[in-house]
């Protein structure tokens, strides 16, 4: 039994948490497959319970079980990723507890571009709605995945904004793969499925709980380069997600909306407190503008065939979003003599693969 199937029987099993497996995971310096040779003993003395350690104990001498659990994954059409995966979120692999194993149902590909988290209220007013589709729609056209958890209001209007781009978007579900939570959101859960990605740390069968909700919070952040909370009340379950990303070092944004509104207070004491005002992608983008060119040029030439593209072409549609960049940036970045960067402009704007803007700037298209 390979350390990856260990770690997966490891996670299925009842009564077995993070932090028990983190105890086994020490125990044999992250040797997993050498967890079959412990005892009952061993196993108590490294921390676990007494029913905790026989449990693991006849777990990991039933292989069969666990191929068994591994079919029926398979037969749904969901993948197992597990953090000894190469394919595990990178981002999420730093954060205090990543999850053991991911359960995936999906586009597994959108998780490897740059993503923006978007959270809010479940109950959000009409200026909320088209402030979170709108950021969604506009994240996802310069191809970021936007990250979400499926629940009603702000989160669906994020999901269905991310689905009319190319960046795609990644629902966390706070419960297993086999339970669609809210049950309205049956319809956004096939599109999810179809043109992004489902995922949960949650094994099929699991039960929901209200508990669950909150530890699904840190991966929604974990998985982001930043969070954006549109429109959350000053209790907001949306507010423990920013505070997640603050704790991982990640950055946080926030809508402004009318001081008169409930529906505003969690937002506005976030930007009192230092998060940064956004009222559009574009503010987002100008942050990461140096990690989305890459993907957004491989996402180009993958999906519109043309003219192939000189080094140089490709090295400057390498530093082109759809936030416009200037002419001295690029000069700058690329190390070019003026006369040759404008030769190599002037051609990707022939072949239509950048448009000028006013003040001498570009954009990719």
């Amino acid at each position: 039994m390979n350390d990856r199937k260990v770690l997966f029987g490891l996670h299925e099993l009842e009564g077995i948490g993070w932090k028990s497996i983190k105890l086994l995971e020490s125990a044999v310096s992250g040797a997993w497959s050498e967890l079959r040779h412990m005892s009952t003993e061993e196993m108590k003395a490294a921390g676990l319970r007494a029913t905790a350690a026989e449990n693991v104990y006849a777990r990991l001498r039933d292989e069969a079980s666990i191929d068994k659990r591994a079919g029926e994954y398979a037969s749904r059409r969901i993948s197992i990723v597990t953090v000894l995966d190469p394919h595990y979120p990178a981002l999420l692999r730093e954060i205090a507890q990543p999850p053991w194993v991911l359960y995936c149902k999906g586009d597994l590909s959108v998780l490897e571009q740059a993503a923006i988290a978007i959270v809010g209220t479940r109950s959000p007013t009409a200026y909320g709605r088209k402030a979170a589709f709108d950021l969604a729609r506009d994240l996802s056209a310069a191809g970021v995945c936007v990250v979400s958890g499926l629940a009603r209001g702000i989160d669906s209007c994020a999901h269905r904004g991310a689905l009319t781009g190319e960046g795609g978007t990644a629902a966390v579900l706070g419960c297993g793969l086999d339970t669609v939570y809210p049950p309205e959101n049956a319809s956004l859960y096939d599109d999810v499925t179809k043109k992004g990605v489902l995922l949960t740390e949650y094994p099929l069968g699991t039960q929901l709980h209200p508990g669950l909700f909150p530890q699904r919070n840190r991966i929604i952040s974990g998985l982001s380069l930043g969070t954006i909370v549109v429109e959350a009340a000053s209790r907001s379950g949306s507010l423990i997600t920013a505070d997640m990303a603050l704790e991982q070092s990640r950055d946080v944004f926030a809508v402004p909306g009318p001081i008169s509104s409930p529906k505003s207070e969690g937002a506005l004491e976030l930007i009192r407190q230092g998060a940064k005002m956004i009222a559009s992608a574009d503010h987002v983008l100008e942050e990461y503008r140096h990690l989305m060119r890459r993907g957004n040029e491989g996402r180009k030439e993958a999906s519109e065939p043309g003219p192939s593209l000189s080094e140089d072409e490709r090295k400057l549609l390498g530093w082109m979003t759809a936030v416009p960049v200037t002419f001295d940036e690029l000069l700058e970045l690329s190390g070019f003599e003026f006369g040759h960067l404008h030769s190599v402009l002037l051609n990707l704007i022939l072949i239509k693969r950048i448009t000028p803007l006013p003040g001498s700037s570009y954009i990719a298209l």
